[in-house]
């Protein structure tokens, strides 16, 4: 074999023993591809691609079965979503409903307004029949409350605004629908009428772990200060509903928030401090006894053992998020490890860790958890292989330097390896967020996790004050970090958010140069090069107009002006985030660069073509059947006049598209809708097509 194959031959040959690492990716693929699509694919068609691929794997020679093997495990991707998306199918709110609402608690946390916010299932919806009731509905609680504690497994009722979950506030953004979708969560809303209970709590041993979560958070907030007993319920309980919104907002602008997420930094702590402590406690014995108990190599798998279950137990309080799966697949293959005699710490625990992951909920791979996650891990892990030569000659220097610079180097490669992500999905990037970690980090290792193990083990004998005490100690340290760093002049820089393609070409470029074997893997750096270059040349849209004709955004030379300074906040927010220039409303409304008539707001843009907009059924009237001179008219209210001589956009049509994106275009304005990007997918497949 010569030429071209031939070369291509001895390429994919060199990758053979690294097979396990690009499953992950490979399926990822798959995924990926499955939630780009425009409408649901035919599944039996791509299941029969992944038997043709691993069939015809078998018949072709060594290395060139690679290709069709990993054409299949693309394949087998796309499989998994579409199955995972067809699996958990619910019935979803397909218009606004006002009335009684019973249910039974699943879940509390709080919304971004800090309102406190009840998950229920066995929903009951006035008289709705039972086949359009969702299964799960999420209310937001306002007004006087109080009257009871609500608790999980407690079935309680009220009188609610509902409505179906939102779909993305402009065209390619997020898409709170598909999450919905996924957390079979068909009807979101509020409520301002009392929730009162109608039956005490009840359900199976889910319901139980959660409210046994739900007492442990309250128990551990109760003997802290309010702040530390926030954080410290958080990071073992999972339970971050009781954080002060300033103290998540200092955590973020500092880059100290990846702390509150329990994910391999708190796993490796509690699972390797058992580890030890149980190795200390068995050599201590021994001594005191003068008795061997087993030798080192049953003592150190025991104690493995005790720390894959310690680590479970952790799983299983915290509510077991992606971070938390995660790193406890991966402790679990370290200390796997213990028991074969093999390397604890590699890429293929990651893979594997990966692969677990996506098998079981495929739908994680687009949240900025899996990503950042998996992204640290990974990163790390390939650093940590990488220099083990420093390392080694590491080992003279003296130990304050070591472990300085050890929390100093992968502060930065984390960071370094989460920025684009977080970028993407939060338009912001902390400035000081290096020196924050290195002060805090440390911390967080030496004193706030083991306090928590010594409170662990301090309450079965009701003496876990000394741990809570030693854990405030540490996490009051770390808030004051994050409250100096975010405090100062340019502790944050924003950017815009990129096109949809930017992340999925960063995520390939970096992977390929990491995995691939041969010179041919620096063309990973030429691809995350080119997913820069997109990002940086991605034009924001030059009209917003959001999914209920009452608000539009116009890109000005000082910033987006928007047309109301209250109302849409929400939708608000998230166009001048994804600007890279988040101000509040009320400033964005107060650039006075929009011609304003009553109710009537008309743009009219420097390529010749004009946007109307109005707000009011008597500025729509007063139009007397035309368009006011408009290329595209908006109204935030059904127009009763069938048509008009221009592009219009009225409530019910926008209930229909969704946001508008507006280009000035040679031809006339070009409108982008947000239901055209998201396209025909079961998460849309409602009323509004027809």
């Amino acid at each position: 074999m010569s030429g071209l194959a031939g070369w291509m031959a001895v390429r994919l040959e060199t990758q053979r023993g690294r097979l396990l690492l690009w499953a992950p990716v490979l399926l990822a693929c798959g995924i990926g591809a499955y939630f780009g699509l425009a409408e649901e694919p035919w599944i039996a068609g791509w299941a029969g691609l992944v038997v043709l691929g691993f069939a015809v794997d078998r018949l072709l020679p060594s290395p060139w079965c690679l290709l069709p093997r990993a054409g299949a495990v693309v394949a087998l991707g796309l499989v998994i979503a579409a199955l995972r998306a067809q699996a958990v199918a619910g019935p979803v709110l397909e218009y606004r409903f006002y009335g009684p609402v019973e249910g039974r608690i699943v879940a509390i946390d709080r919304s971004a307004s800090d309102a406190v916010r009840l998950t229920l299932d066995r929903v009951i919806l006035g008289d709705m029949p039972f086949a359009d009731t969702p299964e799960r509905v999420r209310l937001s609680l306002h007004g006087q409350q109080g009257f009871i504690a609500p608790e999980p497994g407690m079935v309680v009722i009220t009188t609610a605004h509902l409505s179906p979950p939102a779909g993305p506030v402009e065209p390619g953004g997020y898409d709170f629908r598909r999450a919905a979708w996924f957390d079979q969560l068909g009807a979101v809303g509020y409520t301002r009428v009392p929730v009162l209970m109608l039956w005490p709590p009840e359900g199976g041993a889910k319901l139980w772990l959660t409210r046994l979560r739900t007492r442990f958070a309250a128990a551990i907030i109760a003997n802290m200060p309010e702040s530390a007993g926030a954080f410290a319920a958080a990071i073992i309980t999972g339970d971050r509903s009781a954080i002060p919104t300033e103290a998540t907002e200092a955590l973020r602008r500092s880059n100290l928030a990846h702390l509150l997420a329990i994910s391999g930094l708190h796993m490796g702590l509690l699972t390797g401090g058992v580890f030890v402590m149980l190795r200390r406690f068995v050599l201590a014995a021994a001594l005191i006894s003068g008795r061997r108990l087993g030798g080192p190599d049953r003592q150190r798998k025991g104690a493995a053992l005790a720390a894959v279950l310690a680590g479970a137990g952790y799983l299983v309080l915290s509510g077991g998020n992606v971070a938390t799966e995660r790193a406890f697949v991966m402790v679990a293959i370290m200390f796997g490890a213990v028991f074969a005699g093999t390397r604890a710490i590699s890429l293929r625990a990651v893979a594997v860790a990966a692969l677990l992951v996506l098998l079981r909920r495929p739908e994680e791979l687009l949240g900025p958890g899996f990503q950042m996650s998996f992204a640290a891990t990974v990163a790390l892990v390939a650093g940590f292989e990488r220099g083990r030569g420093v390392m080694q000659r590491a080992a003279r220097w003296p130990w304050i330097v070591r472990w300085g610079g050890g929390v100093a180097a992968s502060s930065l490669i984390a960071g370094l390896a989460t920025a684009p992500v977080a970028l993407a999905h939060f338009n912001m990037s902390a400035q000081y967020g290096l020196l924050a970690n290195v002060l805090a980090v440390p911390v967080m290792g030496a004193v706030v996790m083991p306090g928590a193990l010594v409170a662990g083990f301090g309450a079965l004998f009701g003496a876990e004050a000394l741990g809570l005490w030693v854990m405030a100690i540490g996490i009051d340290w770390i808030l004051a970090v994050a409250r100096v760093f975010a405090e100062l002049p340019g502790a944050v820089r924003y950017v815009k958010a990129p096109a949809p393609v930017v992340l999925p070409l960063f995520a390939a470029g970096a992977l390929w140069w990491l995995l691939w074997r041969g010179r041919l893997r620096h063309a990973g750096v030429l691809v995350v090069a080119g997913a820069v270059l997109i990002w940086a040349q991605t034009p924001r849209p030059l009209v917003l107009v959001s999914d209920t004709g009452g608000l539009i955004g116009w890109l000005g030379p000082e910033g987006r002006v928007l047309s109301k300074p209250r109302g849409d906040g929400f939708a608000a927010d998230i166009w001048l985030e994804n600007d890279g220039a988040p101000v509040p409303q009320e400033l964005a409304a107060g650039r006075d660069e929009l011609r304003r008539d009553g109710r009537r707001i008309t743009l009219d843009m420097e390529s010749g073509q004009r946007i109307v907009l109005v707000t009011r059924k008597q500025a729509l009237a007063a139009l007397d059947g035309g368009c006011g001179g408009a290329d595209v008219l908006i109204a935030n209210t059904v127009d009763p006049i069938p048509t008009r001589p221009c592009d219009r956009y009225d409530a019910a049509r926008l209930w229909q598209t969704g946001a508008l994106a507006l280009f000035p275009g040679v031809e006339g304005v070009r409108v982008i809708t947000a239901r055209a990007m998201a396209g025909r997918r079961l998460w849309h497949n409602d009323q509004r097509d027809q």
